[in-house]
């Protein structure tokens, strides 16, 4: 059965939102276990609960799209070529945040379509708070009963106002502003996961984001979609375009989150 990017997009909130409150439950009760990836990368046993949740949905619903998951094995790339649509999920994002208690974790679902992400949709259980998107129709942001269109910040004074920064609880505030330009003032927001830092720049709370350091492509998926439709980009640390699907390995470069696109970027962030 073919689904218009609506239904799918629709498949996707349904699928994130039921996945995210098991998460929820699970984080709350703290019954859960830690492990280890070969990569050092922590992992818990609701990443996997949340991960059979959305394959069940994604399978049962839309069975003729293959999936990408953090959480199953890869698929070399002489078959993954083949796809021309498939889903691409981090069952949790901001683990090491889940594992912590920060409330800063989130699910992620993106459709990607021709190696781009057509659709995106980042749940964040512990603030029941949904951000969405799809290609040409904007993004939003629904909490409680309330869905709102969401855009980034219009600067006032592109070449002068003060850039809000999106920085991790964990990251080195020293390394951030280290390849920032002494140009500008800045302001910093503390944040968890990869894909909330995002949605704040999407939403508008923030400016920028620098994810320095390890990623894959779901971490980046569902972010890009609801990024490029609030009016923001997310682009190489290099400012090149961010691949899917496209190389053997399946990890992001490092990686800017962009907000007002009429701010010159490359002006500000000093990336060697």
């Amino acid at each position: 059965m073919q689904h218009s990017l609506s239904e799918l997009l629709e498949i996707a909130k349904d699928a994130a939102c039921v996945a995210g409150k098991e998460v929820l439950d699970i984080y709350d009760k703290g019954t859960f276990e830690a492990y280890e990836k070969d990569d050092e990368s922590p992992v818990t046993s609701a990443d996997y609960k949340a991960n059979d949740i959305i394959m069940e949905a994604l399978g049962r619903l839309t069975p003729d799209i293959p999936v990408m998951s953090e959480e199953l094995p890869q698929l070399p790339l002489a078959q993954r070529s083949k796809w021309s649509k498939y889903w691409l999920i981090d069952p949790i994002d901001g683990t090491q945040e889940f594992i912590a208690r920060s409330g800063d974790f989130a699910v992620n679902i993106a459709l990607i379509e021709n190696n781009e992400p057509v659709l995106g949709v980042i749940y964040w259980p512990p603030g029941e708070t949904l951000y969405f998107a799809s290609k040409g129709q904007g993004a939003y942001k629904r909490c409680s009963v309330e869905t709102k269109k969401i855009t980034v910040r219009q600067f006032e004074v592109p070449s002068e106002d003060v850039v809000m920064i999106a920085i991790s609880r964990r990251q080195s505030r020293e390394r951030v502003f280290s390849r920032m330009s002494d140009k500008r003032s800045y302001q910093t927001l503390p944040a968890g996961s990869c894909s909330l830092k995002a949605c704040l720049i999407a939403e508008g709370k923030a400016d920028v984001f620098m994810r320095l350091g390890v990623t894959g492509e779901w971490d980046t998926g569902a972010s890009q979609c609801i990024i490029n439709e609030a009016g923001g980009k997310i682009l190489a640390a290099t400012f090149d375009e961010l691949s899917y699907n496209k190389r053997d390995s399946v990890e992001n470069p490092d990686f800017v989150v962009l907000g007002d696109q009429r701010v010159n970027w490359q002006s500000i962030i000093n990336y060697k």
